[in-house]
């Protein structure tokens, strides 16, 4: 996209004004959203103060190629430059198509409300209170249902992609996808010129997560068995701040941006500590974060640190974060007056089935997307809220780079309509089916241990041994039993496990998120 043309729609979204204002929290800003720091030929001047054309577009050159910076530096220089740029230019397109379908973003009195996440220099980040996801997933449903054309079936579950294997032909394609039903139980064949995989990450790999229950990594467990390559599988981001103790069961996650308005880590004792460990403090890198919570964590014994909030208003809060706020008082905290009890948990894959630019794997017919995907832009290191952006550009990407596929020469209609069903094996009953839950628990004490934010060498080796056993129980439990959606997740969790244990072994020096304490200077 042309860049004044890319311009002037940032103008639209988020407003222009010329003259020093102050945002709706107070900060004083002016032009694009420019938040006025030291520095600033503005800074100490009122509201009202009087600001050219010329300096605001300045400040807006230097605003776009810090997010891009704000990108690189996060990702430890792993990331592909070209692809952070494209998908910084791109998402602001992106972005406005879905305020077109009817998505709400939060706003203020010159455009929309922008806050700032850590590792970000400045504040850009678009969003919906403390529900930005949810509100873009519901958008994006209601406009699929205005489409006579798409179905929708929910409560299905991958249980294998359809390939040669499956076909015992030689296109060397991606035929489609057998789902299994999660109520019924029943694995259905679905045939398709075109596979798109969106399945999310693995979290569920790891005792504290913030993914949902179905976060086991089906999509790169049905890749892995696909012979599709994947890669940086041992970037697993912890976002430093989860609630502590787990709700009904589930760890739920107390968002960056409550940092980024001003609340800060104390231990349970009252210390501040990220001062002493990043120049950013509270908003550094996830990764520094995590590390340094987990550290404080292992010192003290306590089994959490604390996260102050006092720095926001009670009106604030309640408008910013009110799902955060209903989910503490669930277990007796009122945040702000309360400090919120916090530990790091799984929080997202940067690793994945690898992708090129338009999110095409290397077999024909397949392309990824979102969480399971890895597309070189976020390196060794996600940068806070970069994950939602990049699934809208590469989504955009693979489903026009999918039409110009589909011109090409295709095996004919009837090849799709011959595959066969799934076959089942020959099962048995089996009272091993019981011990499904028993061995995830054991998988994710496992990997928590071993292969989570503080990692070793003989750890690893370790962790390989130990998942050999579960890895030979499960084959058990599959080849005996009829295929359920307990034992597809369970296959999966182990078959990742697998590639990030190897893949870390394969690692020889700290970057990003992967900390092996062997290599520390």
């Amino acid at each position: 996209m042309n860049k004044e043309i890319l311009k002037e729609q940032i103008k639209r979204h988020e407003g222009e004004v010329l003259e020093v204002y102050a945002d709706s929290l107070g900060y004083l800003t002016l032009g694009v959203g420019h938040l006025i720091k030291e520095g600033d030929a503005e800074h100490g001047q009122p509201a009202g103060t009087p600001v050219s054309q010329e300096t605001v577009d300045i400040y807006y050159e230097m605003d776009f190629d810090k997010h891009v910076e704000d990108t690189m530096i996060a990702g430890a220089g792993e990331c592909d430059k070209e692809v952070v740029e494209f998908v910084v230019k791109e998402g602001h397109e992106r972005l406005q198509e879905l305020i077109d379908w009817g998505t709400h973003f939060d706003k203020q009195k010159n455009g929309l409300h922008l806050t700032q996440e850590g590792g970000h220099s400045e504040k850009r980040i678009v969003h919906h209170k403390d529900k930005t996801g949810l509100e873009i997933q519901k958008s994006l449903i209601r406009k699929i249902k205005t489409f006579s054309n798409i179905s929708l079936l929910e409560n299905h579950t991958l249980v294998d992609l359809i390939t040669d294997h499956h076909s015992g032909s030689h296109y060397q394609r991606c035929y489609g996808a057998y789902v299994i039903s999660n109520l019924e139980q029943e694995i259905i064949k679905i045939s398709a010129q075109i596979t798109v995989l969106s399945t999310g990450g693995a979290g569920q790999l790891f005792s504290h997560t913030t993914n949902p229950e179905n976060a086991t990594g089906d999509g790169l467990g049905a890749a892995y068995r696909a012979k599709v390559y994947m890669e940086g599988l041992p970037f697993v981001q912890f976002h430093p701040t989860a609630l502590y103790p787990k709700i009904n069961g589930n760890t739920f996650l107390i968002s960056e941006a409550v940092r980024g308005e001003g609340a800060i880590l104390k231990t349970v004792s009252g210390k501040r500590f990220m001062t002493e460990n990043h120049p950013k403090a509270e908003l550094a890198p996830r990764d520094i974060v995590a590390r340094s919570i987990a550290e404080v964590v292992n010192e003290t014994g306590d089994d959490y640190v604390l996260l102050e909030c006092q720095a926001v208003s009670e009106k604030e809060f309640e408008n910013q974060f009110p799902t955060i706020k209903e989910n503490c008082q669930k277990v007796g905290i009122n945040p702000p007056k309360d400090s919120i009890p916090v530990i790091p948990a799984a929080h997202y894959f940067c690793g994945g089935v690898s992708v090129n630019h338009y999110g095409e794997t290397r077999l024909k017919g397949l392309y990824a997307i979102g969480e399971c995907s890895h597309t070189d832009l976020h390196g060794a290191n996600r940068l806070a809220s970069n994950s939602l952006l990049e699934s809208l550009v590469f989504s955009h990407r693979a489903a026009l780079n999918s039409l110009d596929q589909m011109k090409e020469d295709l095996p004919p209609k009837e090849f799709y309509l011959q595959l066969p069903e799934w076959k089942e094996e020959h099962y048995i009953s089996n009272e091993k089916i019981s011990a499904i839950g028993r061995m995830k628990k054991q998988l994710q004490n496992l990997m928590t241990a071993k292969v989570g934010i503080f990692k070793t060498s003989l750890g690893l080796t370790e962790a390989e041994m130990e998942l050999k056993n579960i890895f030979s129980e499960t084959q058990d439990i599959y080849r005996q039993n009829k295929l359920t959606l307990g034992i597809c997740e369970l296959r999966n969790m182990v078959s990742v496990a697998y590639l990030m244990i190897k893949q870390s072994q394969d690692l020889k020096h700290n970057k990003g998120v992967f900390y092996n304490q062997d290599y520390v200077e």
